[in-house]
């Protein structure tokens, strides 16, 4: 079989092959087909599967490259990997707000998380740092806000850390939070633009919060997000549960293997899918490291710390 594929900005093409065309060497020898670039095309032969699956890679390294000034040796060795594994990096992309940002589930595992949120009101996922699981439930959101089939989104995390309170840290409310939901803002700016986003904030469109601030609520044609729910008791996730109105979805998200809780406190989110997993209309993802998709060392620390690989 034989693929040609045209650079979308030639300029960029130096970025594309990578120094001395080490990319491209690297994407021969990782599916063992002929690769060679020449008249801003980059041609591909050899067996069907193996051109194929090169030729997803190359697209996904232009996709990159649209927003990147170059491509990371961990980001090809990514684009490498879930070619081989499953050879759809298109499967499911989330329609965002912004139009160069191409976001869709990298492996099984993630798919059936997205699918998971789509089909359910109330979706739990846990899974260790790096699966994807808030990028992916915030992606979701927004790109059901941009269908119009919600009206706004609701981000909330408890505010707990290991060793400290919040009464010790320096300035007003709004400062002693801000650390704590900032995960959640650098999601939403890899989908929207800045203004964008201050907008929708001013308008209430997206609402961060802390977890204590859900209380007496409830929430009506929106995308509810917990995340770090490991470290809401039972009863704050109770509390939270209960924010579900009508024509919305939840999704809880968590590491189950660790907690910052005081004492012998229990996790509200180990209670909640020990509580619901049989519940119908209730989703339970477990995502693990095979599921990591920042950088490779990743998984190899989340392996040295002991945390399941077996999906369930």
């Amino acid at each position: 079989m034989d693929i040609s594929i045209p650079i979308d900005d030639p300029s960029r093409r130096g970025a594309l092959y990578g120094t001395a065309d080490r990319n491209l060497r690297t994407i021969r020898a990782a599916f063992d087909v002929r690769i060679s670039a020449r008249d801003n095309i980059v041609h591909i032969s050899g067996p069907t599967e193996s051109v194929r699956k090169a030729a997803l890679v190359v697209e996904d390294l232009q996709r990159c490259l649209r927003e990147n000034a170059d491509v990371s040796t961990e980001y090809l060795e990514s684009s490498i990997a879930q070619a081989g594994a499953d050879g759809k990096s298109e499967r499911g992309a989330i329609d965002v707000f912004l139009s160069s940002a191409v976001i869709s589930p990298r492996g099984e595992g993630q798919a059936k998380y997205v699918e998971s949120i789509l089909n359910h009101d109330l979706t739990f996922c846990t899974g260790p740092a790096g699966t994807g699981k808030t990028f992916l439930a915030v992606a979701v959101s927004i790109s059901l806000l941009k269908q119009h089939k919600i009206k706004r989104i609701v981000l909330a995390r408890p505010a707990v850390e290991a060793g400290e309170k919040l009464g010790f840290l320096p300035g007003d409310l709004q400062a002693k939070v801000n650390p704590y939901l900032r995960p959640l803002f650098d999601a939403m700016h890899d989908m929207m633009a800045y203004d964008q986003i201050r907008r929708f904030l001013q308008n209430d469109v997206i609402e961060v919060v802390p977890l204590a601030f859900m209380r007496g609520r409830t929430l009506n044609h929106a995308a509810i997000i917990l995340d770090e729910a490991q470290n809401a008791t039972v009863a704050q996730m109770l509390m939270f549960l209960t924010r579900l109105g009508h024509n919305s979805k939840m999704v809880v998200t968590g590491d189950d293997s660790q907690s910052d809780l005081p004492g012998n406190e229990a996790s509200g989110l180990i209670d909640a899918v020990r509580r619901l997993e049989k519940v119908p209309g209730v989703a339970v993802v477990r995502l693990t490291k095979m599921d990591i998709v920042r950088h490779p060392l990743v998984q190899h620390v989340v392996e040295a710390y002991g945390v399941p690989s077996v999906r369930k």
